[in-house]
């Protein structure tokens, strides 16, 4: 029996282009088909009511994580080895910014990777991070260049822990314990947030709601990735891309609204591993800055006196926040 619905059953998050060859996003009638209509209406309806019943909770959410929040000063250098270890791994296997961009051919290709990977090592070393991090977002030019504005948006999770980096690098002592003012900690968070949403949602459409074929030919490739079928349900390929594309547009939209951080990330870091068994060390790899987004997300909204920082959005505090001017780390 084929349903015509989708069950409550979260569909497995996982970067197509990585694994089967690209095909061009833009089918947008799929998107505006029923199914994928209703079901990001869903969505966001979903993630207003998250938010809207976050902000009504004065503290962490699960407090038996209250520990967790104890590494709050060590998050920018964990982000930082984060995006290195990405990069220089990436670059090492011929790959520019994304497992999915590794045909770069000739002195120019080379010498991208080879930037890639020097700000790789720069950044695990943890020194003058702001430095390096702005290199970081300096190659977003070269990667529009290369592969075009979409994979610019869907790398957007890379620039998002740059960013965070230059408004947050680690301190000066030997172990990168940064405590940075409240200012700081709102925006550079407010960028994590804002880039690592934005490339769930453009993955959503870019792999799924606007590429369907992509989608199927990935599921079809390896069907383990069926989780419907793993719980004895059978569902049609356009009613589980449908349901993977609306499962990472609710994940870019949580991580953007920063409510209930610890309880998000907890949920989403079960099949973004679960992927892992099956793709292993690409995954591995191109995943990395995302586990380091959640853990950070993880750890900040643990703390008593940042999980406020988390959730924080433009609004009427932003009139009297300023955006900070930081000095040279």
């Amino acid at each position: 029996m084929t349903l015509a619905l989708p069950a409550l059953v979260p569909a497995l998050p996982t970067h197509e282009r990585w694994f089967v060859e690209s095909q061009p996003a833009g089918d947008w009638s799929f998107f505006l088909s029923p199914l994928p209509l209703v079901l990001t209406a869903a969505v966001v309806a979903v993630a207003l009511v998250w938010r809207a019943v976050a902000m009504r909770v004065d503290g962490p959410e699960l407090r038996l994580l209250a520990p967790v929040g104890r590494l709050v000063p060590w998050i920018p250098r964990l982000l930082g080895i984060h995006l290195g270890v990405a990069l220089l791994a990436l670059a090492a296997t011929g790959a520019f910014i994304t497992p999915s961009i590794d045909h770069l051919e000739g002195a120019g290709g080379n010498a991208l990777l080879l930037v890639e990977g020097a700000l790789g090592i720069w950044l695990v070393t943890g020194w003058q991070l702001r430095a390096a991090a702005a290199l970081v977002l300096a190659l977003a030019p070269a990667l529009t260049v290369v592969a075009g504005w979409t994979a610019l948006g869907e790398c957007a999770n890379l620039a998002a822990v740059a960013a965070f980096l230059v408004v947050v690098p680690p301190g000066p002592d030997a172990y990168g314990a940064a405590r940075p003012s409240r200012a700081h900690l709102r925006w550079a968070l407010l960028w994590l947030r804002l880039g690592v949403g934005t490339a769930l949602i453009v993955l959503a459409f870019s792999e799924k709601l606007t590429n369907p074929a992509m989608a199927i030919d990935t599921l079809e490739r390896y069907p383990a990735l069926d989780v419907f079928a793993l719980v004895g349900l059978q569902v049609s390929p356009e009613t589980f891309v449908a349901v993977a594309g609306a499962t990472e547009l609710l994940f870019g939209l949580l991580v953007i609204s920063g409510a209930f951080p610890q309880v998000a990330v907890l949920v989403a870091m079960v099949p973004f591993n679960a992927t892992l068994l099956l793709f292993g060390q690409t995954e591995m790899v191109g995943h990395l800055p995302v586990y380091g987004v959640f853990l950070a997300l993880l750890v900040y909204g643990s703390s008593e006196e940042t999980f406020r920082s988390v959730r924080w959005l433009l609004g009427r505090t932003a009139r009297r926040v300023e955006m900070p001017v930081t000095a040279a780390a």
